[in-house]
Order: structure tokens, then C-alpha cells, then sequence
């Protein structure tokens, strides 16, 4: 698990939602449409988008699909529950992402380009470090191990060099 403390835009925190959750059958017309959310209730992971004016619109398997508007915060639980964030408003289109994520969600933050790329590299200089007391690696065993991480990320990705 690692901590995540940053900024990010809310189309780009609803894109990790979707990409997350249901990126296999979400119809078109939602994906395209920046005020449609996910949401989700049960034992298998959550996602509660609390907004100022919201209206539900279709329900697809688990995932209920809300137009949402004036969007104050979203709270994210993955279906492990390995994941838990939540994206509060600060200014406008602007909020603040804090919480716990997986590598997997890791991924999907930094594709949905919540993540920055140096921000993702701080991430994982701190997630190569040894945690554990007498646990030593070598810096290159270390460069191995981000490398691969960086790897996944970027194979993650489907636009070519815009990282």
C-alpha cells in the first residue's frame, strides 16, 4: 500500500473511477460525458459521490450511473478494500486526493493522470526503500525493482510518449 497526498482535477479522478470500475461497459454517451459518475454500494467496494445536484440515471450490473454536478467530494473503495480514497473539492474543478492505494490502483491513478509522473516516482523511490529492519537491497536491485514498476505504468498507458 502506498500513501497517496495530492491535487488533482475532478475529470481526471472520475476517469481513475471509471477506469477502475467499469471502463468494459460504461455506454459511450456517459464516457464522453464529464458530469456522469459511477456509483457503487455493497460489501465489494464503494464509491458515494457527493454532490450538490445529483440524479440517477441507469443502473449496469453493480454500477449505478449518476449525472452529477457541483461535486464537493467522492469517496473510493476498492473491491479488495486494499484501496481507500477519497477526492475532496478545494476550488472549482480542483480537489485533493489523500488515502491508501494498491500498486494495481496505482496504475490506474497514474493512466488517468491523477498521478504525475514525478509524483509517481517519488511514490516509488519510497515503495523500493527496505521497510523492514536489517532488510538490505542494493541500489541496483532497487533500480530494477522501480524500473519494472515505471514499466507497468507506462505499458498502461495507450497514447505513445505523452506521459
Amino acid at each position: 500500500m502506498v500513501n497517496i497526498d495530492t491535487t488533482c482535477e475532478l475529470e481526471n479522478f472520475r476517469r481513475f473511477l471509471i477506469q477502475s470500475t467499469c471502463m468494459s461497459f460504461i455506454p459511450d454517451g456517459y464516457l464522453r460525458d464529464e458530469e456522469v459518475f459511477p456509483e457503487k454500494e455493497g460489501e465489494t467496494g464503494s464509491i458515494y459521490i457527493e454532490a450538490a445536484d445529483k440524479v440517477t440515471l441507469k443502473q449496469i450490473r453493480d454500477i449505478t450511473f449518476v449525472n452529477a454536478r457541483d461535486i464537493l467530494g467522492i469517496i473510493y473503495v476498492s473491491k479488495s478494500g486494499n484501496t481507500r480514497l477519497k477526492w475532496r473539492e478545494s476550488r472549482g474543478d480542483l480537489g485533493k486526493v489523500s488515502g491508501e492505494a494498491s500498486t494495481n490502483s496505482l496504475v490506474n491513478l497514474f493512466s488517468a493522470r491523477v498521478l504525475s509522473r514525478e509524483y509517481t516516482d517519488q511514490l516509488l523511490a519510497k515503495a523500493s526503500s527496505p521497510e523492514e529492519e536489517g532488510t538490505e537491497t542494493t541500489s541496483e536491485q532497487e533500480g530494477e525493482r522501480k524500473e519494472s514498476v515505471v514499466s507497468g505504468l507506462e505499458g498502461s498507458l495507450n497514447v505513445e510518449g505523452d506521459v
